[in-house]
């Protein structure tokens, strides 16, 4: 199953213990708690199910969803 960018909102939503619908595209993350020991369950997590190789410090360096969904490969 391929990445989109809802799924990538639903994790990132799992992670910090958020609903979905409360994380805009273009909001830092890292306002919302996501920090490090969590941007790597991410990447564990997506390498593990679909097979994503994307290093930290790319998702640490631009932490909004919209930054992201490209970097993750994600279909609209």
């Amino acid at each position: 199953m391929a990445l989109t960018l809802e799924k990538i909102r639903a994790d990132v939503a799992d992670v910090l213990g958020e609903d979905p619908a409360d994380i805009p595209d273009d909001e830092n993350l890292v306002d919302y708690g996501l920090d490090s020991v969590r941007i790597m369950t991410l990447v564990e997590r997506w390498r593990r199910d679909h097979g994503v190789e994307v290093a930290f410090v790319d998702l640490a360096e631009k932490p909004a969803l919209e930054e992201w969904a490209p970097l993750l490969g994600a279909r609209a």
